[in-house]
């Protein structure tokens, strides 16, 4: 489906680090009637203000990057608000755009839908084959109800609502809150707090011995984009870059980028959660799609954004001890 400069697209969730980053990458090249609505101008959970923007401006294409999200700790204290909060928003937006003609929707999911012990890298086709993960089922269940609204607007009504699986993601607008946020960030802050706390180590959770997959944010946006100009299918499709590293590979890079010299502690008391989390990127690959940013170069600029955009906000240690 060929996308106009001048279609009007709905880039819902459009502050946080999915949605911005499709901004950005659409503004670059040329869209120039993008359509986002912060919090405080529409609760997505409403379902009849969701409805009435749509009726008001009658979108081309829809972006739902939009979603309650947060780290292990966060999905595992609040199943019920992560399960509900993404139905609302997920089932007020891709219905509205049904009812309004909406042209092409994209629904982004997450890797987090696959089963827990799902063969590596993980193929599509595994999806609801066995049992989840469970600190993170309710979010993951939440995004599979997604999933299967978006193929049956297109079996019931030939909709081309299509779905899209990222691995794990990192870079601007990341989440660095230690209670809430995903491994890489709560990395680079817990390094950059122990640097500027002068600080002789950095506990980490865990072995180090599972193995996790990175793409930066902004080499996601482009496979989106290029997936909303080529891809038709209701089938999901994962966007991953191919490759792994062991959590202590992470931790050392990140240690190295952000300039902290002293000791890693492995705290094995705590969990390691998934031996390896790889997806299977072949059907992506096809379409000529490969991601441009290497993890050690997108760290050092997700470093450089954390230090202009967050690292002056945060309430300077005491030294003193």
């Amino acid at each position: 489906m060929q996308l106009k400069k001048s279609d009007k697209i709905f880039v819902a969730g459009h502050r946080g680090m999915v949605g911005s980053a499709l901004v950005r990458r659409l503004e670059a090249e040329g869209f120039t009637n993008l359509l986002t609505r912060g919090r405080s101008q529409l609760d997505l959970g409403d379902e009849s203000a969701v409805a009435n923007l749509f009726a008001e401006q009658m979108p081309a294409i829809v972006i739902l990057a939009a979603a309650k999200v947060g780290g292990i700790k966060a999905n595992n204290d609040y199943p019920v608000e992560f399960l509900l909060d993404n139905l609302r928003i997920q089932n007020n937006v891709i219905r509205s755009a049904y009812q309004t003609g909406v042209r092409k929707l994209l629904f982004l999911g997450s890797s987090c839908i696959y089963p827990k012990f799902a063969p590596q890298p993980i193929p599509e086709s595994v999806l609801l084959t066995g049992p989840l993960e469970p600190t993170n089922e309710a979010y993951a269940i939440a995004k599979i109800a997604g999933i299967k609204l978006c193929q049956a607007y297109a079996r019931e009504y030939g909709r081309n609502f299509i779905s899209v699986m990222p691995t794990n993601l990192y870079g601007p607008n990341d989440n660095f809150d230690l209670e809430t946020s995903h491994v890489l960030a709560a990395l680079l802050r817990k390094a950059h707090d122990a640097k500027i706390r002068k600080a002789k180590e950095v506990i980490v959770w865990g072995t180090g011995k599972p193995r996790r997959e990175f793409l930066h944010v902004d080499d996601l946006a482009a496979a989106c984009l290029l997936l909303l100009e080529k891809y038709d299918s209701p089938e999901i499709i994962n966007i991953g870059c191919g490759e792994d590293v062991t959590i202590r590979e992470l931790a050392e890079l990140i240690c190295d980028l952000v300039g902290f010299d002293g000791e890693l502690v492995w705290d094995t008391s705590k969990p390691d959660g998934t031996p390896r989390k790889l997806l299977d990127a072949t059907r992506i690959g096809a379409f000529g799609w490969q991601p441009t940013i290497t993890l050690r170069k997108g760290i050092a600029q997700t470093y450089k954004w954390f230090l202009a955009n967050v690292a002056q906000s945060l309430i300077a240690p005491d030294l003193s001890d």
